[in-house]
């Protein structure tokens, strides 16, 4: 309690510089949270076009049942697919049907008919879906062929750069998050320098003088955490409309609440942990 106390008072002697400390690392967590659920949603989102079929192969009308099943068997005899559907004609109107189904004009004058059946292929080795396009695309009775590798491999190499944009970020700012906690508690050692010293002569152990200063570093770890953790949730929940709205179709949302919990976790775990540290450097190099 004592301790406490002790830190209560410093941050009431001092409160501009604990505001600034507090500001600081809740801007980091808060953009800390911000690139975690960028990161969860984007990974979520590539194993979705992943599992999705990468080869479409549309066929002409004159295709017949037999000659449709006859390639279907050729391809799953490469060893190659982890996956062939056959999409007939009616199957096609079913999916078109629901995919527009708020758009009842573009119903109307869409039948079976014109529509064509398919094959929807994923490859075990996304490296080898150029195999499958071309062996389909060497049958006549294959009219179109669409290729959607391309779009995966740009998609994951944006996530990629992402990922290394967000962690050099948020590494950059937790650094300048240690080195104001750093400062801060420099200060605060050189303004009670004379009252270490009294204390120290009379036999007080080096935790009990670090303790205060290692508490009060978690504080402002801790605050900043759960403010811009808190930040971070109010905008995903407020912007959650948009968010479902414009990736509908994707299984990105909702967000399970343990999911979210264990992000708030984590971010306080850090907060009490660059808190501690800022402090124990400080207080390394001014309390040898």
């Amino acid at each position: 309690m004592n301790t406490v106390n002790k830190v209560l008072k410093n941050l009431r002697r001092s409160p501009y510089q604990a505001l600034a400390a507090v500001l600081v690392l809740t801007l980091t967590f808060f953009i800390s949270a911000i690139f975690v659920f960028l990161a969860v949603g984007s990974a979520v989102v590539l194993n979705y076009f992943e599992s999705r079929p990468q080869v479409s192969a549309y066929f002409k009308d004159s295709a017949t049942q037999l000659e449709i099943d006859q390639i279907k068997a050729e391809l799953e005899q490469t060893g190659i697919l982890s996956s062939a559907k056959f999409v007939s004609k009616d199957e096609a109107l079913a999916i078109y049907r629901e995919q527009n189904k708020e758009s009842p004009q573009l119903l109307e004058l869409v039948t079976a008919d014109i529509l064509p059946s398919s094959l929807e292929i994923s490859a075990k080795e996304p490296s080898r879906l150029g195999e499958v396009a071309q062996i389909l695309k060497s049958k006549p009775q294959v009219e179109e062929v669409v290729f959607q590798k391309d779009i995966v491999d740009r998609l994951a190499k944006w996530i990629t750069i992402l990922r290394i944009g967000g962690a050099v970020l948020i590494g950059f700012l937790i650094f300048v998050s240690l080195v104001v906690i750093l400062m801060i508690t420099s200060f605060r050692i050189a303004s009670r320098r004379e009252e270490i010293s009294i204390v120290q002569l009379i036999g007080a152990t080096k935790w009990y003088i670090r303790r205060p200063f290692i508490l009060e570093g978690v504080v402002y770890g801790l605050l900043g955490a759960a403010l811009g953790t808190l930040a971070a949730y109010i905008l995903f929940f407020v912007n959650r409309p948009f968010l479902v709205k414009f990736l509908v179709g994707l299984p990105f949302f909702p967000i399970s609440y343990p999911v979210l919990a264990a992000v708030g976790l984590l971010q306080l775990i850090a907060g009490i942990l660059v808190g501690a540290a800022g402090s124990l450097i400080a207080l390394n190099r001014y309390l040898r």
